[in-house]
This record gives C-alpha cells, structure tokens and sequence, in this order.
C-alpha cells in the first residue's frame, strides 16, 4: 500500500481507539484522575498502536510482530487493570477485554477490511454504551425462557443436517427443512416482541406496549388491550389506537415473511397490505389526538420459543400446507381462498407462509395473493368484533369503523391493481 493509504487506514486505527476510549472515559468520568487503568486516551492510543503493529508487520513481510506487539500489549494493560481492580475492588474484565479488542481491531484496519473494523468497533462500543438496558433484559427474563431459547437452537442445529431438504410427501409440499426454519423465523421474530414486554411491559404507554405485544401476536394483544378498555373507558380512545396499531404491525410482520420467502409476492400484495395501513394509522392518528390520556399496561402472552410452540406451529404450517395443495386440486383457487378466509380467523403467520411457498409453483402467485389479501381481511374483521365484543362500544366503535374503512379500501385498491 502507498503511503496516502497507509496513513488513512492508520488515522482509522486511531479513530476506532478514540470511538472506544470515548465511552470508556465517560463512564469513568467519575473517578479521580490517575487512579484508572484507561481511559480516552489510552484506547486511542491502543488502537494507534494495533494499527502501527499491523504495518510494520506488513512492512517487514512478518506477521509475527502482530503476535509479539499484541501479548506485550495484552500482558501490561491486563496487569494495569488486574492493580486498579485490586485497589477498588472492581473485578469487571469489560475494559480489558474491550482493550484488547480495540488493539486487534486496530491492527485489522491495517491488515484487513476498513469497513469490517469500523463496523467491530461501532458493535462494540454499542454493547459497552448498554451495559445497563442489557442487564435488565436478562433480569427480566426466567430461567425457563432462557431454557427454551437454548433448547430451540439445540434442536434447530441438531435437526437442520437430519431433516431432508426436499419434499417427501405425494403432492410435492411439505420440505421438512424448510418447514422448521420458517418456524424459527417466524418464532425468533415473534420473540424479539415478547422480549420487548417482558423487559419494558410494565413501564410503556399504550400504543408502545401495543407494538411489542403485536410483534408476538395482534391477536392476542387485541383481546388484552379490549379488556383494559372495558376496565378504564376513560382511555377508550387511546386503547382503540393501540388496537389499530397492532393491525398496523400484523400487516409488517406479512411484509417481512413474505419478502424472505418470495419477493415477487410481495410486490403483487404491497400495494393492498400499504392501504390498509395508511388507513389503520390515520384513524389511530385521530384517536390520538382525542385521546391523550397516558396509560399503562402489561400484556401477558406465553413464551413463543417453547418448544412444544414452536411443534405447534411447525405442524400449522405443514396442515395448511398440505390443505392449500388439496384444496387446489379438488376445488381450484376457489378452495385455496376459502382455506384462507378459515385460517384468517386465528392466525396470519401460517397461510402467509404456505401462500408464499405455493406462489413457487406455476400459476400460484395470484391466487397466493389473493389468498392472503383474503386472510388479512379476515383476521382484521375478527379482531374488529372482539374489540367490539370485550371493549364495548367506546373502544368498538372506532375500531371496527376503521377496520371496515380499511378492508374496503384494500379491496378497492386490488380491483383496481
């Protein structure tokens, strides 16, 4: 590398020990001067020196001064911390392992891809800047939740190399592999959501809480929203825009689901799945400003990486999969979207994911379309009538008149298109 390089790739060295360094030396911006191991300077000056060993061992055709630098460095600022934590009794390793970090990071930026270390250094600091919200998300969740995330990823990286990727029944539709790792999308997506409540449930207004919740079902979220609006109808308006919120998200959740299975599905439906929201949004937009109230509450959803949860909505998929695949032959497209309108009444998920597998196939994608045009509608209905039903008319009435606002247009939008 000429020298102009050099010099950028070493002010990036630099740079990444500063980014570091910052954060560090805010945190400790407490302590008394010269009673810490380091702070802003000595990271900048760690990443300078990672970056100083990276050319001189490119220079000198001999990586083993990166080794060499890198254990001289690693013993004298491990044992500078190893004295500051004996003299506070602080026995975090966090900065030494972020120094560490930053004289490899610095090295690489010299050795390796500008970009790649600039992105390691921005994840780390990131990871140094939450200490505390990642603490409380592991404080809030159980040991049980823990358990079935690891038991999920046991499972899925035991089973994955088993399980044929191909299809084994008669007609072609159930892949086995495939299958299972639409489940763990599916539940890894629904479980960000879920994290989301148990970690900040208790403290977020309405419509936040309406958010998170939807990410692990709108459904579900619907009804508990509907019974907090039957307990509090002083806040009927702001309930009913959490309740449209959650349909908002439903259809983000299609958006996403469908968009890693087939792409081309997803720009048949888009238009359709981006009226209903623009509807849905400006009427909770409307009840926001009628409705100010502030409100708190806590949604109580099952975790949705339990394994036997994760079974049940593997063996969903498959069902549905099978069904829209007889249907087809027995009845034509006619039997694919009354399959739709039947599993619209409880879930989304499962016939949004079968619809964008049967969009593969020749002459699937515009009954898969409708189907899950049909199927959102419906789900949208549902929960127009429970929050009707459980909320009573304070939170109904708006919900189901936007609701049926929002289905309306959506149909007219698919003539139209």
């Amino acid at each position: 590398m000429n020298d102009l390089d050099l010099l950028s790739r070493l002010a990036v060295s630099l740079s990444i020990g500063l980014l570091v360094g910052l954060e560090r030396g805010w945190q400790t911006r407490e302590e008394e001067p010269h009673l810490r191991a380091a702070g802003l300077r000595t990271f900048a000056l760690t990443g300078l020196l990672g970056g100083i060993c990276g050319a001189a061992a490119a220079a000198l055709s001999a990586p083993l001064v990166i080794g060499l630098g890198f254990l001289g460095f690693a013993f004298a600022f491990t044992t500078f911390h190893a004295l500051e934590a004996r003299a506070s009794r602080n026995f975090s390793a966090t900065s030494a392992v972020a120094g560490l970090l930053t004289f490899v990071l610095g090295t690489y930026a010299i050795i390796g891809s500008v970009p790649v270390a600039a992105a390691g250094a921005v994840a780390m600091t990131l990871l140094l800047a939450l200490r505390e919200p990642l603490h409380r998300w592991v404080q809030a969740l159980s040991w049980t939740e823990i358990r079935a995330v690891l038991t999920l990823l046991a499972m899925t990286f035991l089973l994955l190399p088993i399980l044929p990727d191909r299809s084994v029944d008669p007609w072609g539709a159930l892949n086995p592999a495939r299958i299972w790792m639409l489940t763990i999308f599916i539940a890894a997506l629904s479980f960000g959501g879920y994290v989301a409540i148990k970690a900040l449930g208790d403290r977020l207004g309405v419509l936040i809480a309406a958010v998170a919740g939807a990410m692990a079902s709108s459904t579900a979220t619907t009804l508990t929203l509907a019974r907090l609006g039957c307990e509090r109808p002083h806040s009927a308006g702001l309930i009913a825009a959490g309740i449209l919120i959650a349909g908002v998200v439903m259809t983000a959740r299609i958006i996403i689901v469908v968009s890693v299975i087939d792409r081309d599905l997803l720009f048949s439906i888009a238009p359709e799945l981006a009226v209903l929201s623009v509807v849905l949004v400006a009427f909770a937009v409307v009840l926001l400003f009628r409705n100010r109230a502030a409100e708190k509450t806590e949604l109580k959803l099952s975790n949705p990486l339990q394994l036997g949860a994760a079974m049940k909505m593997a063996g969903f998929i498959a069902l549905i999969l099978i069904a829209s695949v007889l249907m087809r032959q027995v009845l034509g497209n006619a039997g694919i979207l009354a399959l739709a309108a039947v599993s619209g009444l409880a879930d989304v998920d499962a016939i949004s994911i079968s619809m964008a597998e049967l969009a593969s196939r020749p002459g699937g994608r515009g009954v898969a379309g409708q189907a899950i045009l049909i199927a959102v509608s419906v789900n949208t209905a549902v929960k127009a009538a429970m929050a009707l039903w459980v909320g009573r008319r304070p939170v109904g009435i708006p919900v189901v008149a936007a609701s049926v606002l929002a289905v309306v247009t959506m149909a007219v939008t698919a003539v139209l298109f």
